[in-house]
């Protein structure tokens, strides 16, 4: 029994210290290509749908549960002024994308938008956000229907200048 605690005691504390080894970035740069899984720094909040890494990109889909809240969270960002480009498709429907400036992953009361949520035409996607301090930028999508797709692809934040 002692062996048992000791083993989650030591997995636990893995899983913190992996978490505390993200740094905090000014630029990225992600196709996801290498993803297996939702990155370690990165969060994934998809309630009682399904958001998950499928053929080279992220797929945030309804199941039966559209309108539920999903996030995908990026690593902690530097303060300033930033370019966010990504690819956003979907498979039919009303689909819409919001980003949200994020101090704790774990407290959606520090959600803060930053940008209104426009609808997903199969377009690239481009923004201009300001991050008044250290924050990690959230993708939200709503699914507004049963077995809807959002598929979000080729994710490039870089400094405006």
């Amino acid at each position: 029994m002692k062996k048992i605690i000791f083993a989650g005691i030591l997995t636990l504390g893995g899983l913190l210290t992996a978490k505390a080894q993200c740094k905090t970035v000014s630029t990225l740069t992600e196709n996801f290509d290498t993803w297996k899984d939702i990155n370690k720094c990165w969060t994934a909040q998809q309630g009682k749908a399904m958001l998950y890494v499928n053929e080279k990109k992220i797929t945030f889909y309804s199941m039966t549960s559209p309108r539920e809240n999903m996030y995908l969270i990026t690593p902690k960002i530097k303060a300033g002024n930033y370019t966010l480009t990504l690819d956003a498709s979907d498979n039919g429907g009303e689909t819409t994308l919001e980003l949200f400036s994020i101090n704790n992953t774990a407290d959606t009361k520090s959600f803060v938008s930053i940008a209104k949520p426009s609808k997903i035409t199969g377009d690239k996607k481009t923004f201009t956000i300001s991050l008044k301090k250290d924050s990690h930028v959230g993708l939200k999508v709503l699914l507004n229907g049963v077995h809807q797709a959002v598929y979000v692809d080729n994710l490039s934040l870089k400094p405006k200048k």
